[in-house]
């Protein structure tokens, strides 16, 4: 589980040791089936009509406020069709490439651990420039690029599996190259959704989008399993390569026009991140949720590294049994995104943010007490986790992109996803070193406990008494961080 937290803090459960944040991240789009989703009431259901013209656009959005809501507007919707699609396709591969290397490579858990970090370390050094580029160029050519790129990454491991070179060091450079993409990608992305909707429907966007992530989460986990079951785990990878075609199509459909961002005389990239970082560094509450989603994180990504390697190796758990297993646990990101809209306008936007973390990491302590006979039980913790995980999400991410003024908004996100998912690489390595040293089972509990205390930054922080947060002021600065208690 991660957020952004991989959704840590963007936290909801990763089934996988290929983190990426909060899960927003790998979306990909089909404009049929809007119905069957379910996720049409994602966020709050809205009444009354309104006319608008989404600014950018060149179509004049009417929005009828149904039980739909954003899912009137065609922008939006074909990118969430878009993220049903990928995410899917995501969590396949996701499982697939876990059991390819754990099961079919017999992997160490060192090796998990390694290719764990691979597919994080790109945020260590990818995410500040991609911020300056999200503010220099048009974001969605920048995001197609991508899932191209991410296309011909999963599309090499069936490949290699086929030609009989498949080996951990190809599963490290696959994670490292979706890692380093989507960590373009994801910057892109958070910058392109306050173009398509307006800054009130932010939460309800966010929300949404995160229900995609977790209805993914559900369906995804089963349907690799009987995938993997009846094609083999290599092949199941490659299905994600098709997602991230799709995603590529629909992105380019997308009816906005987006201007190019005018470059200032003696634009220099590092003075263009330094920018980024110096108006976070100065924000005490995207400081304290940064520190709590990274704690989180960093103890998210040592699990991340092992779970699957204690269901597969130690517990013996088939695929079937583990792609089920996840996608009960998973359920609680569709609850998650069903009620934040309602809980963040219950507590306050402020007060949700380091609720939800609490709430979220109590729950973690169900994983190193995962044995062949408790699992379904523990996954009924995890349900719960994985729901606080997915309210912090929206929260937060919704918070930065009000705060962020446009010109900036590319930077801060990178800055704000340097900051929280920097540390997984080391969370990565530390899991599988830990693990060859203390044995797998001792360091999931240090992973607990470390999840637990996670809140502690943002709870000592001024969000502890906040309902309000503040927001960017385009007739002059931010407003400060200050908002209402």
């Amino acid at each position: 589980m991660t957020h952004d937290v991989t959704t840590t803090a963007d936290v909801a459960l990763q089934p996988s040791p290929f983190a990426a944040e909060a899960g927003l991240a790998e979306t990909g789009l089909t404009e049929t089936g809007l119905a069957e989703t379910g996720l049409a009431a994602t966020g709050l259901a809205a009444t009354g009509s309104s006319a608008e013209t989404v600014p950018g656009s060149d179509v004049a959005v009417t929005s009828r406020r149904s039980r739909w809501g954003l899912l009137n507007q065609v922008n939006f919707r074909r990118l969430f069709v878009a993220d049903v699609t990928s995410q899917m396709g995501t969590q396949i591969s996701g499982i697939a490439l876990a059991l390819v290397a754990a099961v079919t490579l017999r992997a160490t858990p060192f090796e998990m651990g390694v290719i764990a970090a691979a597919d994080t370390v790109p945020f260590l050094f990818a995410s500040l420039p991609a911020g300056a580029l999200a503010d220099r160029v048009r974001r969605r050519p920048v995001m197609i690029a991508c899932d191209v790129g991410r296309l011909l990454a999963v599309a090499s491991v069936p490949i290699a599996w086929w030609t009989h070179t498949l080996a951990i060091w190809l599963l490290v450079v696959v994670a490292f190259v979706i890692g380093t993409l989507s960590a373009i990608f994801d910057v892109a992305y958070q910058s392109l959704l306050p173009q398509l909707v307006r800054p009130d429907e932010l939460v309800e966007a966010n929300a949404k989008l995160q229900g995609v992530n977790a209805v993914s989460q559900i369906g995804g986990p089963a349907a690799a399993g009987q995938l993997i079951r009846a094609v083999s785990a290599p092949v199941a990878v490659g299905f994600d390569a098709i997602s991230y075609f799709v995603s590529a199509i629909l992105l380019g459909s997308i009816r906005h026009h987006e201007p190019k961002p005018e470059r200032s005389q003696g634009a220099h990239l590092g003075r263009d991140i330094a920018e980024g970082v110096r108006f976070v560094l100065r924000e005490p509450l995207l400081r304290a949720i940064a520190a709590t989603a990274g704690v989180s994180n960093l103890f998210n990504a040592i699990t991340n590294a092992l779970l699957f390697f204690l269901l597969a190796r130690v517990l013996n758990v088939s695929a079937g049994s583990i792609g089920l297993l996840v996608t009960v646990a998973t359920i609680g990101g569709l609850v998650g995104a069903l009620t934040a809209t309602k809980i963040a306008a219950k507590v306050g936007q402020g007060r949700t943010i380091w609720m939800s973390m609490a709430f979220s990491g109590f729950f973690m302590l169900g994983i190193p007490m995962l044995t062949r006979a408790n699992m379904w039980y523990m996954a009924a913790a995890f349900t719960v986790a994985v729901g606080g995980g997915v309210v912090f999400n929206v929260a937060q991410i919704s918070f930065r992109q009000q705060l962020a003024p446009p010109h900036l908004l590319g930077r801060v996100n990178a800055t704000m996803r340097f900051l929280i998912l920097g540390i997984m690489p080391v969370g990565g390595i530390l899991g599988g070193a830990l693990a060859t040293w203390i044995g797998v089972r001792p360091t999931l509990w240090v992973a607990a406990v470390g999840s637990v205390l996670s809140f502690l930054p943002a709870y000592l922080s001024p969000l502890r008494n906040m309902r309000e947060l503040p927001k960017h002021d385009p007739d002059g600065d931010t407003t400060g961080a200050h908002g209402q208690a």
